[in-house]
C-alpha cells in the first residue's frame, strides 16, 4: 500500500472501535427475545383472566339468556355484527334477528343479570383490558373496560428525559394511545378465539386496530352450563405496555451504546495519540542518534514501559550500544594495527636505508636480516588478522564427531609441558572417558589459546592449572593462572574481537586480541559457553568453558 493510502494508527483503532456496534445488535436481539417472552406471558395472563371470569359464570344460565339493553355503541356494534355473522352462517334463525318485545318481568330480569355480570367483570378487569360476555346466540351480554391506558403524568424535573425521548423518536417508535377502540368489521367474522370458545376450547387471537396504530391481543374461554357451552368470556388488551417497555429498553440501549462508543472512542483515540507520540519520540531519537559522519552521537536510555514499544525502545538502545561498541572496536583496531605495523615497517625502512649506505657485504647481510625480521613480523600480523576469518569459514563446513575430551586434554597438556618448559602445569582430568560432540582439532586449538593466554599472564614460577570436570549434562574445562586480576572495564568485553589487556612492548610477538575471541567461537560451535572470572583468592584469573556432553 502506498503512503498516500496508508491508514494511520488512529484510523485503525477507530475501525476497531466500530466492532462495538455488535453490542447494540446483541442488545436488540435480547430485547426482541424478551418481547416475545413477555407477549407469550401476556397471552397466558389474558387466558387466565378469561378462565377466572368464566368460572364465576359457570352453571348460571339465567345470566346468559338475558338480553341487555343496547345502550353502548361498542356493545351495539358488536352485537349487530355477531347477529349478522350468525344469520350468514345459519347458526341463528332469521326470525330471532329482530328484537322481540320483552315482558316487564323479562326486562327486569335482564337488567338484574346485566348488573350482576357487570359487577363480576368490574371486579376482575384491569385498567388496560376490555372484557366481553357473549352467549350462544352471539349476543354481547356485557362489555366493560377500555383498551386505552391512562396518560402518564409528566413528572417535574424530567424535561431532560422528555427531550431525549423526542430525539430518540427518530429511531425508536413509541406506542400510541391514540387509536380506534371500536370493534372492526372482521373481528367477529374471522374471530377464531370466540368460535373456538363457543365450541368448548379456549382460544387466543392477535389483531390490529382498524387504524393500524395498535396491536390487540384477545383470549376467549367457554362458559359451561352443565355439559353444554352457554357462552364465552372474551378478554382484550393491547400490547402497548410491552411495546412501551421495549421502547424504554431500546432507548436505554441506544443511550448506553452511544455513551460506551463515545467513551471507548475517546480512550482509543487518547491511547493512539500516546502511542503516536511515543513512536515519534523514538523516531526523533533514531534520527539524532547518528550524526552526519556516521558516528554515534548519543545513546538513548530506553523506555521503562513493559509494552511492545518499550521493548522496541530498549532494543533500539541495545542496538545503539552494540553499534557504539563496534565503532569503538573499529577505532581500537585501527589504532592497534597502526601500532603493531609501525614497528616492523620502521625496521624494514631503516634496514633498507642503511642497506643503501652499507659499504661491506657483512653490513649488507645484517641490514637484510633485520628487514627480513620486520617482514616476518608483518606476515605474522596479517596471519593473525585472517585467523578469525578463516576460523569462521571453517566452522561453517566443519564436520562433527564424537570424541573423548579427557584424552584430548591429557595429550595437549603433555605437549604444553614441552612448549612452555619454564611454566609448570597442573592437570586434573577424570580417568573415565568424557565424550563430547564436535571437532577435536578445534577443541585443541581452543585449549591452545587459553593456555597461551594463561602463560602470558602467569606470575614467574607459578603453575598453570588445567582441570576437566564432569557436571552431568555438561563438561567443564577450566584453565587457571596466578597473576593480575581482570580489569573491571574489560570483564564484559574480554571475548570480543581485537580486545586485549596486554601492555604493548617492543620486541615481542604482536598481540591483536584475537585469541580469546577464537576460543569463544569454538566454544559456541560446540554448543557451549565461555566465561572468565577472578579466582576466589583474587590472585589470578580462571577461564571456564562449558561444553554439552554427547548423548
Amino acid at each position: 500500500m502506498s503512503r498516500r493510502y496508508a491508514l494511520s494508527l488512529r484510523v485503525k483503532l477507530a475501525l476497531v472501535a466500530l466492532v462495538l456496534l455488535v453490542l447494540p445488535w446483541a442488545g436488540l436481539s435480547y430485547v426482541n427475545e424478551l418481547e416475545r417472552v413477555l407477549l407469550a406471558g401476556q397471552e397466558r395472563a389474558l387466558l387466565a383472566t378469561a378462565r377466572a371470569v368464566a368460572t364465576a359464570l359457570h352453571d348460571r344460565p339465567q345470566l346468559l339468556v338475558a338480553l341487555p339493553e343496547r345502550d353502548d355503541a361498542v356493545r351495539r356494534e358488536a352485537e349487530q355484527e355477531l347477529q349478522r355473522i350468525a344469520q350468514s352462517e345459519g347458526r341463528l334463525p332469521e326470525e330471532s334477528a329482530a328484537p322481540r318485545p320483552l315482558a316487564r318481568e323479562a326486562e327486569l330480569a335482564a337488567r338484574k343479570a346485566k348488573a350482576e355480570i357487570a359487577a363480576i367483570l368490574r371486579g376482575v378487569q384491569r385498567t388496560e383490558s376490555r372484557l366481553w360476555v357473549v352467549n350462544r346466540r352471539y349476543q354481547v351480554l356485557a362489555l366493560e373496560g377500555s383498551l386505552r391506558r391512562a396518560p402518564e403524568a409528566a413528572a417535574e424535573g424530567r424535561w431532560l428525559q422528555a427531550a431525549w425521548r423526542r430525539a430518540a423518536g427518530w429511531l425508536i417508535e413509541r406506542p400510541s394511545e391514540d387509536f380506534a377502540e371500536s370493534v372492526p368489521d372482521d373481528v367477529l367474522a374471522t374471530g377464531r378465539d370466540i368460535s373456538s370458545a363457543l365450541q368448548g376450547a379456549p382460544g387466543t387471537r392477535t389483531r390490529r386496530t382498524p387504524d393500524g396504530r395498535a396491536v390487540v391481543m384477545s383470549a376467549a374461554h367457554p362458559v359451561w352450563n352443565g355439559n353444554e357451552v352457554a357462552g364465552a368470556v372474551v378478554v382484550e388488551e393491547t400490547t402497548n405496555p410491552i411495546a412501551s417497555l421495549r421502547s424504554d429498553a431500546l432507548e436505554r440501549l441506544l443511550l448506553l451504546t452511544l455513551a460506551a462508543f463515545a467513551g471507548t472512542a475517546a480512550v482509543l483515540i487518547g491511547y493512539a495519540t500516546r502511542i503516536s507520540m511515543r513512536i515519534r519520540r523514538l523516531r526523533d531519537e533514531a534520527e539524532s542518534a547518528i550524526d552526519a559522519r556516521g558516528r554515534i552521537a548519543r545513546l538513548s536510555a530506553g523506555s521503562d514501559a513493559g509494552d511492545e514499544i518499550g521493548d522496541l525502545s530498549r532494543s533500539f538502545s541495545a542496538m545503539l550500544a552494540r553499534l557504539a561498541q563496534h565503532h569503538a572496536y573499529l577505532e581500537s583496531m585501527a589504532g592497534r594495527l597502526s601500532h603493531e605495523l609501525r614497528t616492523p615497517i620502521a625496521v624494514v625502512r631503516s634496514s633498507l636505508e642503511n642497506l643503501k649506505l652499507a659499504s661491506t657485504p657483512e653490513e649488507s647481510r645484517t641490514y637484510v636480516a633485520r628487514a627480513e625480521e620486520g617482514l616476518a613480523r608483518l606476515n605474522t600480523i596479517l596471519q593473525r588478522m585472517s585467523e578469525a576469518t578463516r576460523l569462521e569459514q571453517a566452522l561453517r563446513t566443519a564436520e562433527r564427531e564424537r570424541y573423548d575430551l579427557a584424552a584430548l586434554v591429557r595429550g595437549c597438556v603433555e605437549g604444553y609441558r614441552l612448549a612452555y618448559a619454564a611454566t609448570p602445569f597442573e592437570v586434573q582430568v577424570p580417568s573415565a572417558p568424557l565424550d563430547v560432540s564436535g571437532s577435536p582439532d578445534l577443541a585443541a586449538q581452543m585449549l591452545d589459546k587459553l593456555v597461551e593466554n594463561a602463560v602470558d599472564f602467569s606470575s614467574p614460577g607459578a603453575p598453570v592449572r588445567v582441570a576437566l570436570q564432569d557436571q552431568g549434562r555438561y563438561a567443564q574445562l577450566s584453565v587457571q593462572n596466578k597473576g593480575p586480576v581482570l580489569p573491571a572495564e574489560m570483564r564484559g568485553r574480554l571475548f570480543e574481537s581485537m580486545v586485549s589487556v596486554r601492555e604493548p612492548a617492543s620486541g615481542t610477538a604482536p598481540h591483536l586480541g584475537l585469541g580469546l575471541y577464537v576460543a569463544r567461537l569454538i566454544a559456541e560451535f560446540h554448543g557451549g559457553a565461555i566465561e572468565a572470572a577472578d579466582t576466589a583468592a583474587r590472585d589470578g584469573v580462571v577461564v571456564r568453558v562449558h561444553l554439552p556432553r554427547a548423548r
